[in-house]
C-alpha cells in the first residue's frame, strides 16, 4: 500500500493530463469539459492527498471496508471520496453516509436502499447508474434495454440524485474497437434517457489507464485512472 514519490506522481500526472488534451482535441472538446479521477484502491491514503493536492476530481475506492479504513484515517478531512466498484446491498448503509458518489448504482433493489440509507443521514447522495454498455458477462452493471427502469426508479428515490451513467469496458487490447464501441453506446443511451424523461445526465463516467483516450473521444467527462497515476499494483 506503499505510494510513489509525489514527484513521481506529478510526472504521471503530466503525461496523463497530455493523453486527455490529445484525445480532447482530436474531439473537438476543450480539456476542461474532462476531469481525472485518481483510483487509489490498494494504495495509501497518501494517495487520495496527492489527487487532491494536484486539484484532481477525487479519489475512487473500489471496495467500502478499505475506504472506510482510510477515511477514518485520512488527515484531510475535504477529501472526495467516490465508491466506483461493486457495492452489495447490505454494504449500502455504510456507502451511503462516507462516500460523495456511489457510481456503481446497477439495480433498482441497490437503489432503493441507498436512497432509505441518505434519508436516514440527513443528506442527498449523488449516485452514477453503472451500465453494462458493451454486454460483458464478466462485469456487473445494467443492461442497456434495463436502463430506463432503473433510472426511472431511481429518479423516484427523494434522497439520490443521479447525475449521470457510469460503465467500465471488456477487456480487449487486441482489438480498440470494442471499448469505443463500449463508451458510444454509453454516450447514446445516456443521450436516449435524458430526452425519454427529460432531465440532465451529465456526468459520463467511462475510461480508464488503458482505454482513456477512446473514452474521452467518445464523450467521457470522467476519466477513472489508477495504474497511469500510481503504478502498477
Amino acid at each position: 500500500m506503499d505510494c510513489i514519490p509525489y514527484e513521481e506522481f506529478l510526472a504521471n500526472l503530466a503525461r496523463v493530463r497530455a493523453r486527455v488534451a490529445a484525445a480532447c482535441a482530436d474531439a473537438g472538446r476543450p480539456v476542461v469539459s474532462v476531469r481525472i479521477l485518481a483510483v487509489t484502491k490498494t494504495h495509501s491514503v497518501e494517495a487520495a492527498l496527492y489527487a487532491m493536492r494536484a486539484g484532481l476530481a477525487g479519489a475512487g475506492e473500489n471496495r467500502v471496508q478499505e475506504a472506510l479504513e482510510k477515511i477514518a484515517t485520512c488527515p484531510d478531512k475535504t477529501v472526495r471520496w467516490e465508491l466506483i466498484g461493486h457495492l452489495q446491498s447490505n454494504k449500502a448503509n455504510k456507502a451511503a453516509a462516507a462516500f460523495a458518489r456511489v457510481q456503481s448504482v446497477d439495480r433498482i433493489e441497490l437503489a432503493q436502499k441507498l436512497d432509505r440509507a441518505a434519508a436516514v443521514a440527513g443528506r442527498i447522495l449523488p449516485v452514477l447508474l453503472q451500465i453494462n454498455a458493451g454486454d460483458d458477462p464478466a462485469k456487473f452493471g445494467a443492461n442497456c434495454a434495463d436502463a430506463p427502469a432503473l433510472l426511472e426508479a431511481a429518479l423516484k428515490c427523494p434522497a439520490l440524485k443521479v447525475e449521470g451513467l457510469m460503465t467500465i469496458a471488456p477487456l480487449a487490447p487486441e482489438n480498440p474497437d470494442v471499448a469505443k464501441k463500449c463508451f458510444a453506446r454509453l454516450r447514446e443511451t445516456r443521450d436516449a434517457l435524458a430526452k425519454q424523461f427529460k432531465v440532465p445526465l451529465p456526468e459520463l463516467s467511462m475510461g480508464m489507464t488503458d482505454d482513456l483516450d477512446a473514452a474521452v473521444k467518445e464523450g467521457s467527462t470522467l476519466v477513472r485512472v489508477g495504474t497511469a497515476l500510481f503504478g502498477r499494483r
